[in-house]
């Protein structure tokens, strides 16, 4: 039995205001020609799909046509919402979709019955458990005493009731302890959505959704496969992979990565701005990938975001790193200001300002200046 364990779409997602859809189209027909090369038994998809409960248009027909295209290749998908997603939205037409082998689950409604998947080893029963909070799960079991994501997610399972000598399989969207959190993630504050990798031990293979970085937890067969595109800077180091989950006879799971080949990268640039600008600098590379840039100059450089983007036209943050980011100073009110001149004064701010003090060019031209503005006093 083989499965394709997918995670984290977040379809119709913007990052720094730049449209992702391009991206998304392009790696998702990456994904359904891998599923069809393998010839995977099933596609595992835990949540977030959209990227917003209310996703734009072209995100709702491009999630059509990647699921669309699954089913004529009568390769079943599995797939659950996530905590991104609008629930009851997504659950739309489900019924039907299930007849054409699109299993979908988007409101939790309780221990519903796993889908079952046949090889020469017999059945192989996936349970798919949609993004879970406690009041979700109270409100389908009023008599459950839960608090805590933990406590609902482990009442669930244990619902299930789920036999330990089959083979078992979850597709769930939760934050489980021991998972690397990136900046592009969204993430309850002080961990109260935190769940225990102890609750997942029923399951021969867990596939993971919510963390945006490719990371197992605990066991090999305990994973998140990680966004299938870069979201952040903070996933710049990442390499983006799909997982393939091939389930032989009970106990027997092996997990093999397959690295993912997006449009465009997601990059970090460090330089001078007439390093980042030699075209021995930039030539060989895809200067259409999204770019944070890091300037080293002394100096803000003018207009350099727009500049830059004449060779980096998807440049989507500019910051510097020198002396005057890297000190903070405390701005205090001048000593005697009454008995400084109006140079003295503004070479003082300058100071505070940018952590060094004046270049003699610069005072030079400075002087100039307020002689002229002297002078035309009347």
């Amino acid at each position: 039995m083989k499965l394709l364990h997918l995670s984290d779409l977040h379809i119709g997602k913007r990052v720094n205001e730049f449209s992702m859809l391009e991206d998304q189209r392009y790696i998702l027909k990456e994904l359904e020609d891998l599923a069809v090369r393998e010839q995977v038994d099933g596609v595992l998809l835990a949540g977030d799909l959209y990227d917003k409960p209310v996703p734009p248009t072209e995100a709702v027909s491009l999630l059509d046509g990647f699921l669309t295209a699954l089913a004529r290749k009568k390769i079943p998908v599995f797939a659950i919402s996530g905590n991104h997603d609008s629930p009851e939205r997504l659950s739309f037409g489900t019924r039907l979709m299930a007849g054409e082998g699109i299993h979908l689950s988007a409101v939790y409604q309780g221990a519903e019955e796993p889908e079952i998947l046949w090889d020469e080893h017999g059945p192989v029963y996936l349970y798919l458990l949609p993004y879970l909070k406690p009041a979700r799960l109270r409100h389908v079991y009023p008599e459950a005493e839960v608090t805590t994501y933990e406590q609902a997610v482990e009442w669930a399972i244990r619902k299930w009731n789920v036999d330990p000598a089959q083979r078992n399989v979850l597709v769930a969207h939760q934050f489980v302890v021991g998972g690397t959190t990136c900046e592009s993630e969204e993430l309850s504050v002080g961990g109260l959505d935190q769940v225990s990798a102890e609750v997942f031990q029923p399951f021969d293979y867990v596939a993971l959704g919510h963390l945006h970085g490719p990371q197992i937890i605990g066991r090999e067969t305990l994973r998140y496969c990680g966004t299938p595109l870069k979201y952040s800077f903070s996933e710049s180091r990442h390499q983006k992979s799909a997982c393939l989950v091939e389930l032989g006879e009970k106990g027997a799971v092996s997990v093999r990565t397959v690295p993912l080949h997006p449009l465009r990268d997601v990059r970090e640039l460090r330089g001078s701005y007439e390093q980042v600008t030699a075209r021995s600098f930039y030539e060989g590379t895809n200067t259409e990938d999204y770019l944070h840039i890091i300037l080293t100059d002394e100096e803000d450089v003018p207009e350099a975001m727009g500049r830059l983007r004449s060779i980096y036209p998807n440049l989507m943050k500019l910051t510097y790193d020198n002396l005057r980011t890297r000190t903070s100073q405390e701005i205090l009110g001048a000593e005697k200001p009454e008995e400084k001149s109006p140079l003295e004064l503004f070479r003082d701010f300058y100071q505070l300002q940018n952590n060094q003090p004046m270049s003699p060019g610069q005072e030079t031209l400075l002087t100039g200046l307020m002689e002229e503005i002297w002078e035309g006093e009347p």
